[in-house]
């Protein structure tokens, strides 16, 4: 199984005619060329979607060390929905828990503090780890933002998919916008450069951190509404106001937030990228695929469960939740291809994988 990731990674440094995973999956060596010189981000890319690090070995295996190496990803943003009152004491948890196992697997990973350091990543070979939450119940008072600045946290979601102290998220029934409090977080989060995200926060919401926030926000993980209707998708009115802001919106690989009917695929994915950049331009959308390397649908049985429980019906999740051909490790070379055959440009490509969110991460945080 090591042996599918190293021969990729090797065909990235000879640039061969095609590569060969251990799926058996092959792909042009144009493909492997654009994806080896992009940066490529993945903004809601768990390093596990078991996100309990006591449940395995702080170190990573061998078999997991390969795929990240042969995924072609630079930049995983790493995050988790921590809410409710002791949200606090459960961010603080999170942090320590994940900033010593990016500590301990430093001879692949390592942590960001400014943009300059995805580059630098790239260059050393490794996997650069966003530090980020999908709520910010954890900021008790303003001053909790520059605190967690501090400790590592580069990126905050405004709020889950229920309402907080600061908004409404996707699903609730109504949305009152962006709250008072919700105003001050938002000055704090941009007066110190942490990222707005408001991938899961309600129309109304969305809507009015755009408007609030003087610097550009992301939506690091969603989709269009226009293409399917689902209250966790974007509305054209909210991806459009957030692109006249000059924020990014990341394109999920959730099945049930690509397509409506059957067979879901790569195709469907790339769909959604092409109806952001229609409305927006292509400056203006990037990749959050929402999922680990291998996916929700190779968790164990239990923890599937568990993960499925805590969402309403009405996220309409179906007995699938990854989309066929993007629920591997080398997913980005499946979309990379998919767009190829579509006829896009070598340098609309690269800004997709990634070269649109680098550019607002470094004019959020610096360098």
């Amino acid at each position: 199984m090591i042996g599918g990731g190293a021969m990729l990674a090797m065909s990235l440094a000879t640039r061969g005619d095609a590569a060969a995973t251990d799926a058996g999956r092959r792909y042009s060596s144009r493909t492997i060329d654009i994806v080896h010189e992009s940066m490529v981000i993945d903004m809601l890319g768990p390093l596990k979607l078991n996100l309990n690090p006591k449940s395995y070995s702080t170190r990573l295996s061998a078999r997991d060390e390969a795929d990240f190496r042969a995924s072609g990803i630079t930049g995983f943003h790493h995050s988790a929905g921590i809410g409710g009152p002791d949200a606090h004491e459960g961010a603080l948890a999170f942090f320590a828990s994940w900033g010593n196992f990016v500590a301990r697997n430093g001879h692949l990973l390592c942590a960001i503090d400014k943009a300059a350091d995805l580059s630098r990543a790239k260059k050393d070979g490794k996997c650069a780890v966003i530090m980020g939450l999908q709520n910010s119940d954890h900021f008790q008072n303003p001053s909790d933002v520059e605190y967690f600045y501090g400790i590592g946290q580069r990126v905050s979601q405004l709020t889950y998919n229920s309402q907080n102290r600061l908004g409404s998220g996707s699903t609730d029934r109504v949305d009152g916008g962006v709250s008072d409090f919700g105003v001050q977080i938002i000055r704090e989060m941009n007066r110190v450069g942490m990222l707005i995200d408001v991938s899961h926060c309600g129309d109304r919401t969305t809507l009015d951190a755009i408007e609030l926030s003087p610097k550009p926000i992301a939506i690091t993980h969603s989709n269009c509404r226009a293409i399917v209707d689902h209250p966790r998708l974007k509305t054209d009115e909210a991806i459009r106001a957030l692109a006249k802001k000059g924020g990014v919106m990341g394109i999920t690989g959730v099945r049930s937030f690509v397509s409506s009917t059957e067979p879901t695929t790569i195709r469907n994915v790339a769909d959604h990228v092409e109806h952001v950049a229609k409305i927006t331009g292509i400056e203006h959308v990037g990749i959050g695929t929402d999922s680990d390397l291998n996916g929700y649908d190779d968790l164990p049985a239990e923890m599937n469960r568990q993960m499925r429980a805590a969402y309403k019906d009405s996220y309409q999740l179906r007995d699938k939740i990854d989309v066929d051909g993007f629920d591997h490790p080398r997913k980005i070379y499946d979309l990379t291809e998919e767009l190829l055959r579509r006829k896009w440009a070598r340098t609309d490509i690269q800004a997709v994988l990634g070269g649109n969110f680098q550019r607002l991460l470094a004019a959020t945080w610096g360098g």
